[in-house]
């Protein structure tokens, strides 16, 4: 399985005035934007590590999803939410040659969305091949569209991040118990095998 980030968040997207005022950092001087690109990287850097911890992705983007074999043949639960759409799935035979299947469709869940047939069964798969799902998935395509406990902890672990970026010991914890909290509720239990990962 791999997932690909076909398209990245614009800098547009990125809260960097509003994380200027959460550090309370100065205004009204000449140099007041040459910290915007450090700044803009320890968003990028908190959205990637709260994405990673809760499989939520935090502002639209487009993915494209491979993978050598269903789950479920009945229903394939896609690896991040939400998702808003699915712009196409794609059987790969072992010579990459293409066949677009159109007989499914996306039943949306905040949790675990999921590829479902319109029939009985997902297609079988082409030995030594694969299938390509696209999705757009995200929780909207700006700051805004956020839900507002996630959007603190972006700029609470960004700010973790800005402050204790000179520090190279392990006395300041990778991410912050206020973080922990606000991004706990939208991790996802996942049971495989009888076991939690």
């Amino acid at each position: 399985m791999m997932l690909v980030e076909e398209t990245t968040v614009p800098a547009s997207a990125l809260p960097v005035a509003e994380f200027k005022d959460h550090l309370r950092l100065g205004s009204g001087f000449s140099d007041d934007g040459v910290q915007d690109a450090v700044l803009e990287s320890y968003l990028r850097a908190a959205m990637a590590a709260i994405e990673a911890r809760t499989g939520k992705i935090l502002i639209e983007r487009a993915f494209s999803w491979s993978l050598t074999a269903w789950r479920d043949a009945r229903r394939q639960p896609l690896p991040v939410a939400p998702v808003n759409t699915i712009s196409g799935v794609t059987l790969l035979d072992r010579l990459g040659q293409e066949t677009v299947f159109e007989g499914w469709y996306l039943a949306p869940d905040m949790q675990r969305p999921s590829l479902q047939p319109v029939g009985a069964c997902l297609p079988a798969l082409p030995t030594g091949g694969s299938v390509r799902i696209g999705m757009l998935a995200g929780f909207g395509p700006d700051w805004s569209d956020l839900p507002s406990d996630l959007a603190q902890a972006v700029m609470l672990l960004a700010a973790h991040y800005y402050e204790y970026r000179h520090d190279v010991s392990r006395a300041s914890p990778a991410m912050p118990m206020g973080v922990q909290v606000l991004i706990e509720s939208y991790r996802t239990v996942r049971l495989f095998m009888g076991g939690r990962v």
